[in-house]
């Protein structure tokens, strides 16, 4: 049940932890929005070269707005977590996409799989390839490319796959499954998805958010490799929803997610089916959970949170423990434990 947290956290304590955390190496600014559901607590700073409300790109995060629509095409009986993606997707496409062990294993995966990163697919992003470095390392070095999700599908072809569909316990972190779950949104509802996902950023007014697309003219902030700020146009419009956004806009969304507005609030835990993934990450149905177990921090117990995060620093948590929600971005792709030590330094001051 989400109630007001009682915050012992002062607008001056944010403000110093928030340029504490700008003030860290390769960090070049930093910004953090925390919140009460009922809105009554809420305290945003920004330090470095990020002001305040200041537009940045979401990454991973996007993986939330995804589960979202999903989630509410489920709500409605328009898809099950049952279906198989081969009800949704050409033959062509998906013709041994998953060859595991010499079993083709593709007219098993289902939305939940997707959805819960349990296909056991490999990530044509991060994970390894035959052939040359990781896309993710090229791309962190400027070598800005298009991959459409034909493109996507060939390269997984190509890789090794994980496990098979749905195998208990396993869990395998990912852009491909929602990759071939934004393709489906768009069969289902016959609507392109940056549509879709625009007319969410209408529904909910968050007026700072928007999808990257092939012709955009708004200015992109750049992401930071270490030293290096770099932007993608070509990769981040191919891929129909990579999103710029804000703390603001990042924090009405998510209290609109965990309040039921996509799903029935009474469901929510339905979500909750944690597989491990890489410490000191577990995914569910569309949300990843921070955890950190209680022998690591005895004395000072750090509380779950629940929401999601991306690669370039950025996060959006709902912590039940607390009754809060955070979001905030670094915006550096090197320094991953620089967001989460940020975060729990204010959530200590709660």
């Amino acid at each position: 049940m989400l109630t007001a947290a009682k915050p012992r956290l002062t607008q001056a304590t944010l403000d110093k932890l928030v340029a504490g955390a700008a003030a860290k190496k390769h960090i070049y600014g930093a910004t953090f929005q925390v919140a009460s559901p009922d809105g009554a607590f809420t305290l945003t700073s920004a330090s470095g070269n990020m002001a305040l409300n200041a537009p940045f790109y979401i990454a991973s995060i996007n993986k939330m707005l995804l589960a979202a629509l999903a989630l509410r095409l489920i709500r409605e009986g328009q898809m099950r977590f049952t279906d198989r993606i081969a009800a949704y997707l050409p033959t062509d496409l998906l013709q041994g996409l998953h060859v595991h062990k010499g079993v083709e294993y593709t007219g098993e995966i289902t939305i939940l799989h997707l959805l819960s990163q349990t296909s056991g697919l490999p990530c044509y992003l991060i994970d390894k390839r035959p052939e040359g470095p990781k896309v993710m390392e090229e791309l962190l070095r400027g070598a800005d490319e298009a991959w459409p999700l034909e493109r996507v599908v060939a390269q997984v072809k190509c890789m090794k796959t994980k496990f098979r569909p749905g195998l208990s316990g396993k869990a395998s972190y990912g852009n491909t499954n929602f990759r071939l779950l934004g393709s489906i949104l768009e069969v289902v509802t016959g609507r392109p998805l940056h549509e879709l996902l625009t007319s969410l950023f209408e529904e909910l007014q968050l007026e700072q958010t928007f999808v990257i697309q092939p012709d955009e003219t708004r200015t992109l902030p750049p992401i930071y490799v270490k030293d290096t700020p770099v932007v993608l146009p070509r990769y981040f419009a191919s891929s129909k929803y990579d999103v710029v956004s804000t703390t603001q806009d990042l924090m009405t969304f998510l209290k609109a997610f965990f309040s039921g507005h996509f799903y029935p609030k009474a469901q929510l835990q339905e979500l909750e089916r944690w597989n491990s993934i890489f410490f000191p990450f577990k995914y569910g149905i569309g949300l990843q959970k921070f955890y950190t177990p209680w022998l690591l921090s005895p004395f000072n117990p750090i509380p779950d949170m629940i929401g999601h995060c991306g690669s370039v620093g950025t996060a959006a948590f709902y912590v039940p423990e607390k009754a809060i929600f955070i979001t905030g971005s670094i915006n550096q792709t090197s320094s991953p434990s620089i967001l989460f030590q940020t975060m729990i330094k204010i959530l200590n001051q709660l």
